[in-house]
Parts: structure tokens; C-alpha cells; sequence
């Protein structure tokens, strides 16, 4: 029974998907476009870095905390 099930697979042609965007074209473009701004924003970073020549103590992200996540003064959460 499993012999007679893999030799009616095997005179199949196996195909790679291929999603609609290749199709079009699309896939090399969008990561060319990608990449440039990239280079671009790396530049931009190299430029900053000249003008400034500082390093900023624990930089990284700004921290953001939404207003309705932040209680009000005096009020406590249970759990």
C-alpha cells in the first residue's frame, strides 16, 4: 500500500510557490528601495555623529508610556 502510494507522486513535477508580487515583479524593487534608504539613513547617522562627536550616557529609546496606561496620583491597582 505505501509503495503503490510514492509511485503515484513520483511522475509529479514538484513547484515552488510563488507569490503574487513576484509575479508582478514586485519582490527586487521593494528591497532595492529598502536597502536605499537604508544607505540613506545611515549616512544621515554618520553626519550626526560628525557634527556632534559625543556619545549620549545610556542612549537608546526615549521611553513613551500612553496617558490611559499611567494612573491617576493616588490610586492604586489591585490585582
Amino acid at each position: 500500500l505505501a509503495g503503490k502510494l510514492a509511485g503515484k507522486d513520483s511522475g509529479k513535477a514538484k513547484t515552488k510557490a510563488v507569490s503574487r508580487s513576484q509575479r508582478a515583479g514586485l519582490q527586487f524593487p521593494v528591497l532595492e528601495l529598502a536597502g536605499n534608504a537604508s544607505k540613506d539613513l545611515k549616512v544621515k547617522h554618520e553626519e550626526l555623529d560628525s557634527l556632534i562627536k559625543a556619545t549620549i550616557a545610556g542612549g537608546g529609546v526615549i521611553p513613551h508610556i500612553h496617558k490611559s496606561l499611567i494612573g491617576k496620583k493616588g490610586q492604586q491597582k489591585t490585582v
